[in-house]
């Protein structure tokens, strides 16, 4: 994890001050270090209109027509809050809500999806607060017919039956809504998860009753900065540790390590820098360029356009045998792998169409389908197969939450 100059990286730009991470797990770089291949890797910075901060916004306007209000939320441009989510949860402060927005109006939002190119920045009125292995969200009347204590569906039903009938957690349920995540299933001890939804629960019933208390534009709750948030939303096991050579981030994530068991280390060499430890500027051109080599000599082609993000499967180098159907399905099965590595690596969302090699079998169609949608699962950005086409085209569909690396650092795709 380093801070990046303009014209540091190989001709590479971005602002300076930025904070760049990478992820590594078999062969690229490391901020999050496993075994050393790219899952993910973002230009990060803290940013006044973060997602996850909460403020005092004021209306601007209500446009029926897209069901939607425009909000002042004090940082120089509107943003866009959907009318749905009006319906079951809003906090006014300055005067007493009545079912109905209006222009004028001062409310609690929080910011729920950065602007992306000319789209605003999204926000939401449903307060809620993440820690690394629960979720605190302020009551709504949609949330009266769920389940207490929500848990992740990507955990074991017998660890979900276990984390509802937790009583500490249960106590905590008249003040604040609970979402259980899945990095809580790694836990041996419950102590860490109802320690974290104690301190969540408490802080968020704090912002919620002294919001009257406070001016329109006030920023009641800052978001921490992106690389701890970047290291929350991965998967304890996922790494073995963190490595960054700027002192700062070091000691702060030596703080939130108080809490969290996250090995880090400093990185102190001057005679051989980090960036050039782990050839960060090749690592960084890997996800800058539209070809992916695989392993048995095929590779992807990624195009993102306007509308959606097509990638096509090649066979490439690839030495045919003689059954040409067990060679398409060895290749999109490793295409598959890599999609799924990509998708997080490039921070790739929205409507993504894959074009694997085609098979006749039925069998082996269903069978990459199925392994594709495992792969997804261990996505932390929700992301789901939606079908496959006639034409034999997988759609994939994944939760757009900032922008791509691609657009975060600045850069066209290189042509291949």
């Amino acid at each position: 994890m380093r801070r990046i100059s303009n014209n540091q990286i190989n001709g590479m730009t971005t602002d300076s001050g930025k904070i760049l991470i990478l992820k590594l797990n078999n062969r690229l770089m490391s901020l999050l270090i496993r075994d050393n291949c790219i899952l993910s890797a973002q230009v990060q910075h803290e940013n006044e209109c973060a997602v996850g901060n909460i403020y005092i916004g004021k209306v601007q306007s209500i446009s029926d027509s897209i069901s939607a209000a425009f909000v002042d939320i004090g940082q120089g441009h509107p943003v866009f809050l959907s009318l749905a989510e009006t319906k079951h949860a809003v906090v006014t402060t300055n005067r007493k809500y009545d079912g109905r927005l209006k222009a004028g109006d001062e409310i609690l939002v929080q910011v729920s999806s950065e602007p992306v190119k000319t789209k605003l920045a999204g926000v939401t009125a449903k307060i809620s607060l993440a820690g690394k292995y629960v979720v605190a969200q302020m009551h709504t009347t949609a949330s009266l017919n769920k389940p207490l204590i929500q848990v992740s569906s990507k955990l074991s039903r017998k660890q979900q039956e276990h984390f509802r009938d937790i009583d500490a957690l249960k106590r905590l349920m008249p003040a604040v809504q609970l979402t259980i995540r899945t990095n809580a299933g790694e836990l041996s001890d419950e102590t860490p998860l109802i320690e974290e939804a104690e301190e969540l629960a408490e802080q968020l019933t704090h912002i919620l009753q002294t919001a009257g208390q406070r001016t329109c534009f006030s920023c009641l709750y800052r978001e921490k900065p992106d690389y701890l948030h970047f290291i929350e939303n991965t998967y304890t096991s996922e790494y073995d540790e963190v490595i960054t050579d700027i002192p700062e981030i070091y000691d702060r994530i030596k703080a939130y390590q108080a809490q969290n068991a996250i090995p880090v280390r400093l990185y102190e060499d001057q005679m051989l820098p980090l960036y050039k430890l782990y050839a960060i500027e090749a690592r960084i051109q890997e996800l800058l360029d539209k070809r992916v080599w695989l392993k048995s000599g095929g590779y992807l082609v990624i195009e993102p356009t306007e509308a959606l993000i097509s990638i096509d499967v090649n066979s490439g180098k690839y030495e045919r045998g003689k059954d040409k159907e067990e060679t398409a399905l060895k290749i999109n099965m490793e295409a598959a792998e890599m999609i799924a590595i990509h998708l997080r690596a490039r921070n790739l969302s929205g409507m993504i169409l894959v074009d694997f090699i085609n098979m006749k079998t039925k069998e082996h169609n269903q069978r990459l389908m199925d392994y594709m949608r495992g792969l997804l699962k261990k996505d932390s950005v929700t992301a789901d197969i939606v079908d496959m086409t006639g034409l034999g085209l997988v759609e994939i569909t994944r939760r757009k939450i900032s922008p791509s690396f691609r657009e975060q650092y600045g850069r066209e795709e290189k042509q291949p």
